[in-house]
């Protein structure tokens, strides 16, 4: 079963998302929380592998709330809620370590399937959303000049992966790019991700940015 805590200060969407997970055979809601503070108290007790996480909430926002969760439940994984008109969040959510977005006005359906990608360990990071982050990572200034060479832990292999991730490339496209198997294309995914101690596809998307492996508009 997936474990998950819902964090929203609204008690409609709350009780919406509780009512339509509980109803699936894989999923379980063990709590809620109505700001971030209690999220992160709740996340405590409960240890839940997933938190629903909202952004704008009361006594703590989502963002400092994630940062929170993580440092003291590692193991949990964030999915933040928000809606388009929130691209500011996008590169600070990452940052805060969150695995991914979901849209509050995404269907039944994509919400469970969000929460069992991002419990897999998966980051949910539609092309969309990355190219928002992409902007906001060149509104703060960019990347530091890149070094020209890959990340001495990589092989040149990797980085090349690495640098079709930060692109939002999909295993299966990148495999197609690259003439390989997708299941030799998530080895080595997971290898960059271990290497560089990120935990996850969204870190490494601002790993690549924030390096200067690749730079806004590449």
């Amino acid at each position: 079963m997936i474990r998950v805590l819902i964090a929203d200060d609204q008690g409609m969407v709350r009780t919406g998302f509780t009512v339509f997970l509980s109803g699936q055979p894989d999923i379980e809601v063990v709590g809620e929380a109505a700001d971030g503070r209690e999220a992160v108290t709740r996340a405590v007790a409960l240890s839940p592998d997933v938190v629903l996480m909202d952004v704008r909430m009361p006594v703590m926002n989502g963002l400092e709330a994630t940062r929170e969760v993580l440092a003291v439940c590692p193991a949990s994984k964030v999915l933040i809620l928000t809606t388009f008109d929130l691209d500011d969040y996008v590169y600070e959510a990452l940052r805060a370590g969150a695995s991914g977005f979901l849209l509050k006005d995404a269907s039944a359906a994509q919400l469970a399937e969000a929460v069992r990608v991002v419990a897999a360990g998966d980051a949910l990071i539609a092309p969309a959303v990355t190219k928002r982050l992409i902007h906001e990572f060149a509104r703060l200034g960019g990347p530091r000049p890149p070094s020209g060479r890959r990340p001495e832990e990589l092989t040149e292999r990797e980085a090349e992966v690495l640098i079709l991730v930060a692109q939002a490339m999909s295993n299966q496209e990148i495999a197609q790019k690259l003439f390989v198997a997708e299941q030799t294309v998530k080895t080595h995914v997971g290898r960059v991700l271990t290497k560089l101690g990120l935990r996850d596809r969204a870190q490494a998307i601002v790993f690549a940015y924030e390096t200067g492996l690749v730079r806004p508009g590449e």
